[in-house]
């Protein structure tokens, strides 16, 4: 129950690994700001970093890592096969592999996504093998996907099933990442994960700030004597995502894990869940297969 979470609570992925269910983003954090933000988060108690290599701050992230003294299998580092390269397939997912791996200084990722699907059937394919390679190789942990429509998700099971044909393995997808919040819930994609045990991430989730005010959501955070982020992201928590909320600001990173002594009834959920479908950032779910 969401009720007995914690800031050590993880989900069990489909990979056998464990994922905290509770992230750090470092998504347009500056390079030369991300080795401290993450030292912060530390300290807050927080193991969970998701970056990525278009962010450009993946080397910051492995410096946090290592000067943190936190040992490095305590710490979940995931990065991202930046959009551009997923459309050169099989061999420039392999090379972005590699220099991901030297960038951040790390002998393996906990989870590498790849961030958007575009490029065709064929480069996807050719880059969702790259990545079972580098899993079986122990470069990978985990695997999976960012920005995936339903139709995307379908034609990646069938890239799985005719990899495992072919070569006797096409991976298991052990994450799935999207921009969720009550203003943009794609219950679709969380139901489409939830019968496949597939951990769905939500970035953006307290949608940039952009939401402050909203009625419902100041009702609820005066009640819970709770920051309006804070119940957004005890509502993602309660939704059985993984939120990875954001910020470079010390109290605030503190603040955003500050989760687990309130609890929304199923009542203050639904009140605070919209039909809306208002994306903040880029939606790449919406485009066709051909793209």
């Amino acid at each position: 129950m969401a009720s007995t979470y914690n800031l050590n609570s993880t989900f069990k992925l489909n990979s056998g690994y464990e994922i905290p269910r509770l992230g750090f983003g470092v998504y347009q954090t500056p390079p030369n700001a991300t080795k401290d933000a993450c030292l912060e988060a530390f300290k807050a108690g927080y193991r969970h970093i998701d970056s990525a290599a278009a962010y450009r701050n993946e080397a910051g992230v492995g410096q946090a890592i290592r000067e943190s003294g936190i040992p490095r299998s305590e710490v979940y580092f995931t990065s991202k096969i930046p959009a551009g390269v997923v459309r050169g397939g099989y061999e420039a997912t392999k090379e972005q592999i590699e220099t991901s791996l030297k960038t951040a200084e790390v002998d393996y990722f906990d989870l590498m996504l790849l961030h958007a699907p575009y490029g065709g059937s064929a480069a996807r394919k050719g880059a969702w093998k790259a990545l079972v390679e580098a899993a079986e190789e122990g470069k990978l942990r985990s695997i999976g996907i960012s920005n995936y429509g339903i139709h995307h998700l379908d034609e990646l099971e069938q890239h799985m099933a005719e990899l495992k044909s072919e070569r006797g393995n096409g991976g298991v997808i052990s994450v799935g990442q999207y921009e969720i919040h009550p203003w943009c819930a794609r219950n679709d994609v969380v139901d489409w994960f939830a019968k496949r045990n597939i951990a769905c991430e939500a970035y953006s989730p307290v949608v940039q700030g952009q939401r402050w005010g909203e009625k419902t959501l100041v009702k609820l955070a005066e009640k819970h004597s709770k920051t309006e982020a804070q119940v957004l992201l005890r509502w993602s928590l309660q939704k059985g995502l993984v939120p990875l909320p954001k910020s470079v600001t010390p109290s605030r990173i503190k603040e955003n894990a500050d989760l687990y002594n309130f609890e929304l009834s199923k009542e203050e959920m639904a009140e605070l869940e919209t039909n809306e479908y208002s994306p903040v950032c880029w939606d790449p779910l919406t485009s066709p297969l051909d793209n």
